[in-house]
């Protein structure tokens, strides 16, 4: 068996984010995501937030989130109204009597799109519920272009711990054409006074395989990065879900993709690799480094990625709780009008048997780079090396990974190519089905 990487950057191209895969998620299943919140609040186990603001200035070419670009005040409050009434709904279930929330999540969409009288009205109507006055850490997306110096000190002001900014590049003809609502004269405002606010730590994006990316526009790009120098840095490898309109323009038009091949991103990830770990940055995982000056930490992933609990609120959010992971309703009206009703609005659901459960965290551990073989042991009593050693002994002889004193290493390829060899653990049923 040999690993087979793709070439071309098709549609359908995914990065693995969760399992089994959203496929097999399926309505008839919701009343096992029901189940879950009926049961005995589990006090001890880490519990988290997620919360979707779905609203953007303009959709970017790339997206494949749920958001919305037409809605108007009067309809972010009513959805606002239902963030809280969602979370409210989950305060009254057993399973969350007595538990503390370790990290909240604002992602979207743009969750800085949103007003500060709105930001505050959001937050004082969800912490009446559900608080995370004694959270570890609170992250806030934000895209540069919506935000002033005062919203970010309303941010800092709620308790946000963690700011990310959705920069993706510094070159104004390749933010246009892929849809961002920011230009980089913005990228630089918004910087300067995330620093001046001083928040604990603050995040940048940047997306590897952009349209009309150049070896000289992506190295500029990491040398402007670096300029700023953000505690984190996530670098995303550009990919081609199908609800994207690139993804819709190839499939409808026929047209060939736009998107940089897997080789090249690649190598543009794998330069950005060693610029900054040569400027004081470690690599923190397959798509993030951080700096060495201070302590980074990554709550919301290494929780998640751990079996922790997330409920996601908002239209299409996604939770895994209980060993089941489920989905809210996907149509705006839809999600509003069941909370209305007073009910969850889910839409559908799967429950995780124990074998899932373990490859679920096992391929995303995978992803920051390291596994600790001795924790699969104690929480599944499993040595994960023997229970999928073909395909480790495989990935071992293609140099993308190793082992030793109880660790299980990816090497550089390895951290480069992780998302493309994941579905080799998958249970050989689903690894030909759809991801999404």
């Amino acid at each position: 068996m040999t690993v087979d990487a793709p070439t071309r950057t098709e549609v359908g191209n995914y990065f693995v984010s969760n399992y089994p895969p959203f496929s097999q998620w399926k309505p008839e299943f919701v009343s096992e995501a029901l189940d879950a919140l009926n049961q005995p609040a589990r006090v001890n186990d880490p519990l988290g937030l997620y919360i979707h603001v779905p609203f953007c200035r303009k959709r970017c070419v790339f997206c494949y989130f749920k958001v919305y670009t037409d809605k108007k005040s009067s309809e972010i409050e009513v959805y606002l109204d239902a963030l809280i009434k969602e979370n409210e709904l989950y305060s009254r279930t057993p399973a969350f009597q007595g538990r503390q929330l370790r990290f909240a999540y604002f992602g979207g969409g743009t969750p800085s799109y949103i007003s500060e009288r709105q930001l505050r009205y959001l937050v004082d109507g969800l912490n009446k519920h559900v608080t995370w006055k004694n959270a570890e850490e609170v992250t806030f997306e934000c895209e540069p272009g919506t935000l002033q110096k005062s919203k970010l000190e309303t941010l800092k002001d709620i308790g946000v711990t963690r700011l990310s900014l959705g920069i993706e590049h510094f070159d104004d003809e390749i933010l246009a054409a892929n849809g961002r609502a920011h230009l980089s004269p913005e990228i630089y405002r918004a910087y300067e006074w995330a620093r001046a606010v001083d928040f604990p730590q603050i995040n940048v994006d940047l997306i590897a395989g952009m349209m009309g990316e150049t070896e000289e526009k992506w190295r500029e790009a990491v040398r402007k990065t670096i300029e700023l120098a953000p505690d984190s840095v996530t670098i995303y490898q550009m990919e081609l879900p199908y609800n994207t309109v690139i993804s819709q323009d190839i499939l409808k038009k026929g047209i060939d993709s736009p998107i940089a091949d897997w080789a090249t991103k690649r190598r543009w990830l794998d330069y950005a690799f060693e610029e900054f770990l040569a400027h004081d940055y470690e690599i923190a995982g397959a798509d993030i480094v951080a700096t060495k000056k201070k302590t980074c930490r990554f709550i919301y992933r290494d929780a998640l990625w751990h079996g922790g609990d997330m409920i996601g609120i908002g239209v299409s959010s996604f939770s895994h709780f209980g060993g089941v992971n489920f989905q809210n309703a996907h149509n705006f009206e839809e999600y509003v009008r069941i909370l209305n009703e007073d009910r969850l609005p889910l839409l559908r659901a799967v429950s995780l048997t124990p074998k899932q459960r373990l490859i679920r965290e096992m391929v995303l551990q995978l992803k920051t780079g390291a596994l600790d073989t001795g924790y699969f042991q104690r929480k599944y009593g499993v040595d994960v090396w023997e229970e999928f050693l073909p395909v480790y002994e495989n990935l071992a002889a293609e140099k993308l990974l190793g082992r030793a004193n109880g660790t299980i290493q990816l090497t550089r390829r390895g951290l480069l190519e992780v998302d493309g060899f994941l579905p080799e653990f998958f249970e050989p049923e689903l690894r030909t089905v759809r991801y999404a």
